[in-house]
This record gives C-alpha cells, structure tokens and sequence, in this order.
C-alpha cells in the first residue's frame, strides 16, 4: 500500500470519526437507572423535589444581593434563599483581550444559569419559590483580603425555635465552595430537614458544529457510572434517579471550558435527580433526611464547584469529576498526551511551540513504524511486474492467486499491510489530540506567534490550513504511485484540497501540529528514500 492510499484511508477516517462524534452529540439517548419511590427512607426521589420547589426563585422584595469576592471568583449571592445567582471568573476573559471577565452562573432576563440549596422535608424552610428563608447578612460585600487563605459569608435565619446559619466557605486559589448548613434546634420538638442542591439554566441546544463539537447540558457521576452525559433532551424525556447508597458522586452542568458540580458531604443515602419546570431545567443532588433532636445541633454540607475544567483541582475535589474534561473513547491516549503536553509547555512558556515540540516526539517514537512502512512500499513496487505477470498467467481464479501472491510476499519478505501500521497508529493519536486541545481551558485564549493569538479557534486568515494542504500535495508528489485507475488518480489529486476545507475551522492548534507532523513527514521520508536509493529498493 503506498503513501497515497494511506491519504486516502486518513481521509475516510478523519470523516467518519467528524460525522461519528457529530451523531454523538445530536442523538444520545439514554435510559437512565429508576430507583423505586420510598417517602420514608430518608432519600426523597426526584417527583417529590419537584414538588417542593415547583418554580423558578422570586426575590422577596426585602431580599437583596450580596457580593463576595475571593482572587479567582465574584460571586452574587441572593439572601432570599441564599442561591449563587452569579459568579464571574476573575481570571478568565469573556472574549480575547477583553477587560471583561467571563461570567458562568447568571441570572438575566434571557438566560438563567444559577445555583441553588436548600432544605426540604417535614420542617424545611425552602418549601415553594415563594416560601423560602429571607436570610439576614451582616454585610452587603465580603472580600478576600491579602492575608487572607480563607472567607466565610454566613447568611443567618431563625423561625419556630430554629436557628440556622448557611455558610459559604471559600479558599483562596480555588474553584470550590463548601455550602453548610448549621441547625441549632430549640423549638422544644424534634425537627427533620433534608438538604437539596441543584444547578438549574435554561433548557436549549447542545450547541456546537461538526468540527467543534462543543457539548453544553448535564453529567452526573454515581457509584456505578464514573461520568455520564445527561443532556437537556434526557431531562425532557425522563427525570434522572439515581440512588447513591455511600454518598459518593455529583450532579453537574458543563459548557466547554467551564463547569459547575455539586458533591454531597458524608450523606450515605443520597440521590441523583433531574427536572425540567417550563423552560428551566435542573439537575442535582438530593441528600437523606436528618432528624435534630430539641436541643441539639447538627450540620449538612455540599460543596459547589463553579470555574474552569481543571483536571488536578477537580479530581481533588470529588472521585471522577475530572471527567468533565471529556477526551471521548480515546481518553487513555488523550490524557498523557496532555500531561506530556503540560509538562513541556511548563519549560518551553508557549503552548504552540509545546505542541511543535510533541509533534516531534510523538513522530519520532513512530520513526521506526515509518520506516518500515516506507520500505514495504518500496519492496510491494519492486514486485508490480512479477504481480502483473501472475495476473495474466492465473486469470480470474481469485483463490489460486491469493495463494500465489501468500507465496510469493513470504519469499520476497513483504508484508502488504505493513504500509498501514503507521496510519492506524497515527489516526487515534490525532483524534485525540483534536479531543485534548477542544477540552483544554488552558488552551484557552493561548496565543502561539504573529496572527496565532488564540490556539483553541481557528485560523482568523487561513494561513495554516493552507500550508497544511501544500504540505500533503507534496508528500503526494514525492510518493510515488503505483495507481493506475483514473477515478482513483482524480480523489487522489484533490484530497489536499478536501483536507484543506476541512482544516479551515479545526483550532489553530491542531492545525499546527498536523502542519508539523507533515513536515516531519517530508524531511523523513526524503531520508528513508535516499537511504533505500542507496539498497536498490527505490524504483519508480
């Protein structure tokens, strides 16, 4: 198999794994896991969270916003209810080179993406959007100061002989909140809470396009299931329940870069759930119910995650969140390529010249695959006439001459596919590296060099897609071929072309490194031609 049906086979995989991951995005159905309904077990299903809290929050008209600012976030905090109604990344621009930092959760008249908890159950006080606490604060702003590694906002509310304090924790450098709940029980009767916590936004599209298939809905992960896509069509569907005997998973929400994820806090019992109420849909964590004997306290805790997708940091905060950065089925080659491509990025301060640099190891490893591909190409030439002949010679018995050509490639020691190895090896590594650089926040607004000011788009004037597609037509023309089919002549002759209209809309990043890999290719494989010249093997 020579150079230019291995094009061939690269193209016919790069579309199919286009319209594969495009397929996956539009139609991903899903049954999800049911749990039997149980009133009293101290886990409330989905159905009953719905009917707690039937409708989006109202502010009261004596509530207010409250601000609390750390190094990374700013967060909006609404006393009635005590729901994280905003949250901007201090350390993240909304659009290249803007002043204006991105902003995750929000709460706007066109779009509402907000975080919410609370307390349900026999005497729990967020019982409706309107019948919820009004919690009193002792300021309207709290800031992280200098010396500061940690600030706690807590949000005060007392009713029936019940004192509760809601507390954010928030820690300097992090995306993580801890939410607890503190409940001091004085109402002369035993009192039973269970605390929900939930992220709730507008229903609407996955988003994204055939070549950058960015995903924007619901995950979760269980005890049985690691990490699970479940998007805002499922929720239309089927409410998500899912039982969490040991406590230990999350509900989240997920929009390319960023995340949002609740995790329960030492409650064995919990339960996953999603609804969707009108246009809102929610999907989030139901924890078992506490009883608080009079006199006593007790404390119920979540922590929110609310930032970039980090993959140390989250894996620190919860078993498997560090999923979200999804690298699809090839995640076992998409994770070290990352890791190896962090590390050098560490030395060499630019993410565009880190992908150059695993570009050239990652060919260089293949070297010896490339080599031998090259000259298996060479000897399968050498043997067109002695192929040629026994065609004539045998005619159309197809099994006869399988048979003879078995003998003859053994004799000559060539191996017909051994063109192929490189290509299958090449493809997965591609993709996933495609998976790394769409999933990468830290790609995120990276510039390389000159024009390249932004890795994770696309090339704003073409230029690298261009010299990629010069770089392939000129592998095809220092390959020689031993194609004869004029159909087959014509695809091969405009594949760089096809290639090129492709890569006009991949990120510049992976444009660079299938740009890099060409070129490596070139300077290879003048090297290996020069050296079988020498053996007598590179014939025309």
């Amino acid at each position: 198999m020579d150079s230019q049906r291995n094009i061939l086979l690269i193209a016919l995989a790069l579309v199919s794994f286009l319209l594969y991951q495009q397929w996956q995005v539009e139609k991903n159905p899903q049954a999800p896991q049911r749990l039997e309904q149980a009133q009293n077990n101290g886990t409330l299903p989905a159905p009953s969270i719905a009917n707690d809290l039937d409708a989006a929050p109202q502010q009261s008209s004596s509530a207010k916003l409250i601000t609390v600012t750390t190094d990374v976030l700013t967060l909006s905090i609404d006393t009635f209810g005590g729901d994280v109604v905003s949250a901007q990344l201090n350390e993240y621009a909304k659009e290249e080179d803007s002043e204006e930092r991105f902003t995750l959760l929000k709460s706007d008249v066109d779009h509402t993406y907000i975080a919410q908890s609370g307390l349900v159950g026999p005497q729990g006080i967020d019982l409706s959007s309107t019948s919820r606490p009004n919690y009193n604060v002792s300021s309207d702003t709290f800031v992280m100061n200098d010396d500061q590694d940690e600030l706690r906002v807590p949000l005060t509310y007392s009713v029936s002989g019940i004192n509760y304090v809601k507390t954010f924790v928030l820690k300097r450098g992090q995306y993580d909140i801890d939410v607890s709940y503190d409940i001091d029980n004085q109402s002369g009767n035993n009192a039973t809470f269970g605390m929900y916590a939930h992220l709730r936004q507008n229903v609407m599209d996955d988003g994204g396009s055939l070549t950058m298939p960015t995903y924007r809905g619901g995950a979760y992960s269980s005890q049985d299931t690691r990490y699970k896509k479940y998007s805002f069509d499922d929720m239309q569907d089927r409410n998500l329940s899912i039982n969490l005997p040991e406590g230990q998973g999350w509900a989240a929400m997920l929009e390319h870069y960023f995340a949002t994820a609740w995790i329960p806090r030492e409650a064995p019992g919990s339960s996953l759930y999603t609804r969707v109420i009108g246009n809102l849909g929610d999907i989030g964590v139901r924890m078992p119910n506490t009883t608080v004997a009079n006199g006593e306290k007790a404390q119920l805790e979540a922590t929110l995650w609310v930032g970039p997708k980090l993959q140390k940091e989250m894996a620190a905060v919860a078993p498997s969140l560090d999923l979200v950065v999804d690298y699809g089925w090839l995640w076992f080659i998409a994770k070290p390529l990352h890791w190896l491509l962090s590390m050098i990025q560490s030395v060499v301060v630019n993410w565009g010249l880190s992908i150059m640099i695993l570009t050239f190891i990652v060919r260089g490893a293949m070297y010896p695959l490339t080599k031998a591909q090259y000259t298996s190409m060479a000897k399968m030439r050498m043997l067109q006439p002695k192929l040629a002949a026994m065609r004539e010679r045998i005619g159309d018995d197809r099994q006869r001459m399988s048979q003879e050509m078995m003998e003859l490639y053994k004799k000559e020691k060539v191996n017909p596919l051994g063109g192929c190895l490189p290509i299958f090896l090449q493809m997965p590594i591609f993709i996933s590296l495609y998976w790394s650089l769409m999933e990468s926040v830290e790609l995120r607004h990276s510039p390389f060099f000159l024009w390249i000011t932004d890795l994770s788009a696309q090339d704003p004037y073409y230029i690298l897609p261009l010299l990629m597609g010069g770089s392939m037509f000129l592998i095809q023309k220092m390959s020689p071929t031993t194609v004869t089919d004029p159909m087959q002549q014509k695809i091969m002759t405009f594949m760089p072309i096809m290639f090129t209209g492709f890569f006009l809309f991949f990120p510049s990043g992976l444009v660079l490194y299938w740009l890099v890999s060409n070129v490596v290719t070139l300077i290879q494989q003048t090297l290996i031609y020069r050296n079988l010249e020498k053996k007598g093997l590179h014939s025309k």
